[in-house]
């Protein structure tokens, strides 16, 4: 009887691992699909207007998003071209491999105290690192969370990464504005003093060097800020950035030009034309201590490209008002691993769905994949035409478009919505913003997750005990199956 029986559970198991198997496979194929349902909607007469329609929406984009990569890279302690690299080329492979129709990859604000935090230990000399040194060990963190990825993609993990609460993803989007908020305070002040480190050395950096305030900078980024601001409440499809940019550059370099005002080609040296070109990862001497900090970046440029790239693409669905195929989490997973091991190895950095930049194409009339390609085209191209003029850039133009960035990922709406859903999501929110920036990235969500799987344990068990000991179910089994299955 009990060979049989085991027969009989082996059977099951390897019945359940071919199950397993295949399904990987299925995903496999169907991801590396480029013509897919994602292009359903260019067919038949109106292609062409639909391509039209793409096109003018991938310039828009271009436009805004150069000055955007340029600050975000900067912020990272990476170069400026950098970002442009990184934008143009994760557009192109997460258009290709992707799982939504309409997002929109490159730099993001989340990934700024992750990718910064690498290169601040590692890459600066005070830390006996280098540049090269840095940029390799983060190449090398991302290709590997970007295998990761893969094979979340292959075993279907999207639905999970959709799991978590709604009220640690507004909290940690708060956290993020306030560590960029600070980390560009230095810039738009006109300070000359190299700001780095946690929370509370960045805001005492600031408080001793605050002798070496800038007004003409300060007025600088100011203005950079406003004009961005109000030139998007007139029309999403204004490159406000770009603007605000070019403004603010003819005045520092006329009216401003004695006033010691800070610029790109100052702090950066000039932006080469050759963008692309093979970097390939690299890692310091192996030590206990860079093996920990390689585990705690693998699994923050995984959570940050997971979590971003479902949110921006569940967005992205309902801001289209898509009633047509939906996106697929699991091919946005492995959109999202192809990201991640490709465009650092061509002198980029980890990207994942940029949530307003996917608006704002949106808005400007995209409907398929090919809005990113000419996104992506556009970007280099113009970069490359516009490299000279970026290196007259002011950093503090930078820190003003960063801080406009900041506070734009402050949502009102979506705070009061937290709020409404309860008193456990309102602390969760309230803890993951305040431990975001104290701390770091991980520790912060980390704790916040652990905290929420803890608060959702206990109230289970409690509606649970609840049930049971309730007189209209205990001596009742067909009622306390009911409630069991309506739960």
């Amino acid at each position: 009887m009990n060979s049989r029986m085991d027969t009989t559970k082996n059977a099951l198991i390897e019945k359940r691992n071919s199950n397993v198997f295949q399904d990987a496979a299925a995903r496999f194929i169907q991801f590396n699909k480029v013509f897919d349902s994602r292009f359903e909607d260019f067919t038949g007469a109106n292609k062409w207007s639909i391509l039209y329609r793409d096109m003018s929406a991938g310039l828009v984009v271009a436009l805004t998003a150069i000055p955007l990569a340029m600050g975000f890279a900067m912020a990272m302690g990476l170069r400026p071209e950098q970002g442009i690299i990184a934008g143009a080329l994760a557009c192109l492979v997460g258009r290709t491999w992707g799982g939504s129709k309409y997002q929109v990859y490159g730099p993001t604000a989340a990934f700024i105290p992750v990718i910064a935090g690498l290169m601040s230990k590692y890459g600066h000399p005070a830390n006996g690192g280098n540049f090269n040194e840095a940029h390799g060990m983060l190449i090398f963190c991302s290709m590997v969370a970007g295998v990761l990825l893969l094979l979340m993609g292959l075993t279907g993990m999207g639905k999970l990464v959709k799991a978590v609460p709604n009220s640690i993803v507004v909290g940690f989007t708060v956290g993020i504005a306030i560590v960029i908020g600070l980390s560009n305070f230095s810039e738009v002040l006109g300070l000359q003093a190299t700001i780095r480190g946690d929370f509370f050395e960045k805001a005492q950096l600031i408080a001793t060097h605050i002798g070496q305030f800038n007004g003409y900078a300060f007025f600088l980024a100011a203005l950079t800020f406003l004009i961005t601001r109000v030139l998007l409440k007139i029309s999403v499809f204004i490159p406000a950035p770009l603007i605000a940019l070019v403004v603010c550059t003819i005045l520092a370099e006329t009216v401003f030009s004695t006033h010691g005002i800070a610029t790109i080609g100052e702090k950066f040296g000039s932006i080469p034309s050759n963008f692309f070109f093979f970097t390939p990862p690299t890692l310091p001497p192996l030590t206990n201590q860079v093996l920990l900090d390689c585990a705690y970046f693998i699994v923050a440029i995984l959570f940050v490209s997971a979590i971003e790239s479902l949110l921006c693409s569940s967005m992205a669905d309902r801001l289209s008002n898509n009633k047509k195929t939906p996106f697929n989490p699991d091919k946005e997973l492995w959109g999202q691993g192809l990201v991640q091991i490709f465009v650092p190895i061509f002198n980029g950095f980890p990207c994942t769905g940029a949530l307003a930049r996917t608006a704002t194409s949106i808005r400007a009339g995209a409907v398929t994949p090919f809005a990113g390609y000419f996104k992506g085209i556009f970007k280099i191209t113009l970069a490359l035409f516009l490299a000279p003029w970026l290196e007259m850039v002011p950093m503090a133009c930078i820190g003003g478009i960063l801080i406009w960035v900041a506070t734009n990922m402050v949502k009102p709406a979506e705070i009061k919505e937290v709020r409404a859903t309860g008193a456990l999501n309102t602390f969760l929110m309230i803890y993951t913003a305040v431990m975001v920036p104290l701390t770091d990235f991980l520790t912060g969500v980390l704790s916040a997750l652990a905290i929420y799987a803890v608060a959702r344990l206990v109230l289970n068990l409690q509606a649970n005990k609840a049930i049971y000991t309730d007189p209209r179910t205990a001596n009742n089994p067909e009622a306390l199956v009911e409630v069991i299955t309506n739960q």
